[in-house]
Formats: structure tokens, C-alpha cells, sequence
């Protein structure tokens, strides 16, 4: 018995060394994160325009982010592929209320992030005409009073991916490290508009650009459809070899970023490892939707605009 008892023990010893030597390894190679790198990283992300959904595992756009002080115009999706942005967009422009209205849908690869979004502006003013920069329209995002319930699922190759639902002017939600073609996604969208007169609008825009009428449901203010394949121009700064260079690269990032947090279980531990070994995807993380690179090249717009 005595020798069994100083068998166990020795057993046990050894046990918490291997476990302590492995541990020791693991922490060596996947590093804890610490609060104050966490918090940073909460911080860039707020600042970025975004929080974190750790059931699902996306990040997805604030009411309050910085972006809605800053409206929209086309030149931003024209500057999105330069920034390794390839998503297909989709604008629906009707005539409600004595404003413009433009509710437009975005799918496709932000970089390290899949991705997918939903935007609500219009606009009681004439159209810009900088020229050499920009002639066309500038909206400015729905106000408070002008919010409408937003929903969409997100699919790849008939795979869900994420969903979200919400009232907002900016329904977004971005996954890191999934790769996609925009063409592999398809948003199933559900809106529901101030009134049925504002829905029977907004539909026979979507008719107008190419949807049939028959893919659509309509419930009163309700109308739902899926936008899979976009019926809109391609921005001029996409084409087939510059969209294949971007994606080849984008693609890369991702893999990287998958090798890198393989092992991690939270957002958290990611996001320590990756500032240690990829510093470069820190921020490239949430280089997702309008950023503030895109938007600080049309500054003059601001300037330019009619009040």
C-alpha cells in the first residue's frame, strides 16, 4: 500500500509538470490576451463604428457610428476596390415623401471579412456637380424618426452564415477570416417601410432595376427578396483582372488569419495573437463598410454640399 500510495503521488507530480511544461508552451505560442489589449482593441473597434456579436461571431455597425455624420455617394463604392473591397452593390432610388430615397444593399469580401450590408438615406436637395470629382447625387443617412426595421440572413452557397435584424439606417454585420466571391452570397432581405404607399414605391423601383415581381413578397408595409445576383453596374474602378489581383490577395489574408487563430476560442485571444504575429490585420480586422480612409478622400464633398 505504501509504495502504491508513493506511486500515485509521484504519478501526480508528474502530471502537473507535464500539464504546467505544456501550458508554458501553449502560452508561448497563444498567448493570454491581457484587459488592457482587450479594451484597446474595444476601443478601436467603437471608434471604427462597430460593435461584437460573440454568439455569432461578427462585427456589425453601431446606430450611433461616426459614418452617419457623413452621408453617401456613389464615389464611395467607386473607392472600395482600392482598398481591397470587392462587393457587389445593389441601389434602389425612389421618390417618397418630397424626399429621394436611396436604400441600397452591399455583399461581397471586405478584405479579411465577409460581408453584407443594408443603408437608408435620401436627400430634399439638387444633385452636386464638383467638376473633375463628382457629379451626382449625395444623400444623407435616415434620421431617428426616419428608421426602419431591417432583416437579412446571410448566405454562402446555400450555407448561413449570420443574420441580423434591427431598426437602424445601417444594418451591417462582417465575419473575419471567411473568405467569399461576391457572387457566392445571397442576402434574403426583409424590410419593413413607413407605409404601404412608401412599400409600393420602393417595389416598383426594385422592378424598374431588374427584379421580377413575382420574386417579391409584399405584406402591407412588409416586402422581402433575396439579392443574390446584382442587377447594378460594377463601379468602374472593378474589373475582371484587378477584381482577381485584390481577391487573390484577400484570399491569402484570410488563410493567414485562420492559420494564426486556429487554436484560439474567443475573440479576445485573437485578437492578442493577431497583434503579435500580424500586426498588419489588427486594424484590417474591422476594415469593413465606409472607413475612414474612404471617406476622408471626399471631404470636399462635405464642403461642397447644398445646404
Amino acid at each position: 500500500m505504501l509504495v502504491f500510495a508513493s506511486l500515485s503521488v509521484l504519478l501526480l507530480v508528474f502530471i502537473v509538470l507535464i500539464y504546467r511544461m505544456i501550458s508554458r508552451i501553449l502560452c508561448s505560442i497563444y498567448p493570454r490576451p491581457e484587459k488592457t489589449e482587450v479594451k484597446a482593441f474595444e476601443q478601436l473597434l467603437s471608434y471604427a463604428g462597430y460593435n461584437y456579436d460573440p454568439v455569432q461571431d461578427i462585427f456589425f455597425s453601431k446606430l450611433d457610428a461616426w459614418q452617419r455624420e457623413f452621408g453617401y455617394c456613389r464615389l464611395y463604392d467607386e473607392a472600395a476596390a482600392p482598398a481591397s473591397i470587392i462587393i457587389d452593390a445593389e441601389p434602389v432610388e425612389f421618390e417618397y415623401g418630397g424626399k429621394r430615397w436611396l436604400i441600397q444593399f452591399w455583399k461581397g469580401q471586405y478584405y479579411l471579412n465577409t460581408g453584407c450590408e443594408i443603408g437608408v438615406y435620401y436627400t430634399d436637395q439638387q444633385d452636386l456637380n464638383i467638376p473633375g470629382l463628382f457629379a451626382g447625387t449625395f444623400y444623407q443617412c435616415a434620421s431617428d424618426d426616419d428608421l426602419l426595421e431591417l432583416s437579412y440572413v446571410l448566405f454562402k452557397k446555400g450555407r448561413k452564415l449570420f443574420e441580423r435584424t434591427e431598426r437602424h439606417w445601417w444594418l451591417s454585420g462582417f465575419k473575419a477570416g471567411v473568405f467569399s466571391e461576391p457572387e457566392e452570397l445571397a442576402m434574403h432581405i426583409k424590410i419593413m417601410l413607413l407605409d404601404e404607399k412608401m412599400c409600393e414605391t420602393f417595389v416598383t423601383a426594385l422592378t424598374k432595376i431588374g427584379y421580377q415581381r413575382s420574386q417579391i413578397k409584399i405584406d402591407g408595409a412588409y416586402v422581402e427578396f433575396v439579392f443574390d445576383k446584382a442587377h447594378t453596374p460594377k463601379p468602374f474602378t472593378r474589373s475582371e483582372k484587378t477584381d482577381r489581383m485584390i481577391q487573390n490577395y484577400n484570399r491569402l489574408a484570410c488563410k493567414r488569419y485562420r492559420q494564426i487563430t486556429l487554436r484560439c476560442r474567443t475573440m479576445a485571444e485573437k485578437i492578442c495573437i493577431i497583434r503579435r504575429k500580424e500586426p498588419l490585420f489588427y486594424e484590417g480586422m474591422i476594415r469593413i463598410g465606409k472607413t475612414r480612409r474612404i471617406i476622408k478622400a471626399f471631404y470636399e464633398l462635405i464642403e461642397h454640399r447644398t445646404d
